[in-house]
């Protein structure tokens, strides 16, 4: 099927967020109608969606057109958007089942209770426990693919697309055309029960993002310390892997920090729930996080729009400035 044949699915993507809107480009670029609802959110959110070439619907309207909901959203509105969803479904005039995947960052516990929240409230919902692993998609470059490349003409291949396991008794492939959204979506199930998709993601990020939050620990002590270029420099004689992920990994957080304070949590509960660890050592990489958000400079900071901490060097200093100031004043 070429791109200017619609598949006949309509999917909505709550909300339009850096990974929200690179799948909606590419669903849009696979010839899927594509939809969300930007009311109450930035001029930013909305401006994202219309690039994307996504339509603005309500959330009654969004429940009655489309077949699909992506949940993609910080892990601190994971419940509330849900009860929109909800809510919505109570208003409407919907017949149809609609398959709903929590594509977000939370612990097993947590996708559990929403999926028993739908259950209880909207029978009519198929709920998929899901988890996206890497970054949003975006179209390869002709350096990527050897050839020159546009998005209204594509395939699934020539795009970097993150991984997307699911888990739980439902999936799109018993949606008529859910098979081929699937596998546009890059999704795979992993397992017949709800909690493993989410489990699976928590444990990953504890290591990516758990990683980040050390290294950003590591560098603003050592700039306080005065060798910060020690450390990096030993680093390239021993951990130069190492550092190359510090290096790509810390100046790319700061306008995702606000957002990681709870993914980090919710690794915590994974960890104590149902790993049988203590929640320390990831609530202190929230703490870690939280810091980075509350920063006068970094805080501010925004995808697309960047101003301050691009280098590993510049998180570390305002960093370090940041929580000396802080204890002088409790001093």
């Amino acid at each position: 099927m070429v791109a200017n044949q619609a598949p006949s699915i309509k999917v909505g993507i709550l909300s339009m967020g850096d990974m929200g809107s690179g799948i909606a480009r590419l669903l849009v670029a696979r010839g899927y109608h594509v939809a969300t609802n930007c009311a109450g959110r930035s001029d930013d959110t909305t401006e994202r969606a219309l690039r994307a070439g996504v339509e603005l619907l309500s959330d009654i309207e969004l429940v009655e057109q489309c077949q699909v909901f992506l949940s993609v959203v910080p892990p601190a509105n994971v419940e509330a958007t849900a009860q929109r969803v909800i809510d919505a479904l109570s208003g409407s005039k919907r017949q149809e089942p609609l398959y709903y995947a929590d594509l977000n960052a939370v612990s097993p516990s947590t996708v559990r209770m929403i999926a028993s929240r739908f259950e209880k409230t909207s029978p009519l919902v198929r709920f998929i426990d899901g988890c996206i692993l890497g970054g949003p998609p975006e179209l390869k470059t002709a350096a990527d693919t050897g050839s020159n490349v546009s998005a209204s003409d594509t395939n699934d291949a020539e795009w970097n697309r993150p991984r997307l396991p699911i888990s739980g008794p439902h999936s799109l492939d018993s949606l008529p055309g859910g098979e081929r959204l699937a596998s546009v979506l890059n999704m795979r199930s992993i397992s017949s029960e709800i909690g493993p998709a989410s489990g699976l993601k928590m444990c990953f990020a504890s290591m990516s993002k758990g990683f980040t939050a050390l290294a950003t620990q590591a560098f603003a002590t050592a700039h306080k310390l005065g060798v910060g270029e020690e450390l990096a420099q030993e680093m390239t004689q021993i951990l130069p892997k190492h550092l190359d992920l510090v290096r790509r990994g810390v100046p790319a957080m700061p306008p995702k920090a606000y957002r990681w304070v709870r993914e980090m949590e919710e690794i915590a509960t994974t960890m104590s729930e149902d790993g049988g660890w203590g929640r320390s050592l990831f609530d202190g990489a929230a703490e870690v996080y939280n810091a980075v958000a509350q920063d006068k400079a970094l805080g501010q900071e925004k995808i697309g729009k960047r101003k301050r901490g691009t280098t590993v060097e510049d998180v570390a200093s305002l960093l370090a400035e940041g929580l000396e100031a802080k204890r002088k004043k409790n001093d």
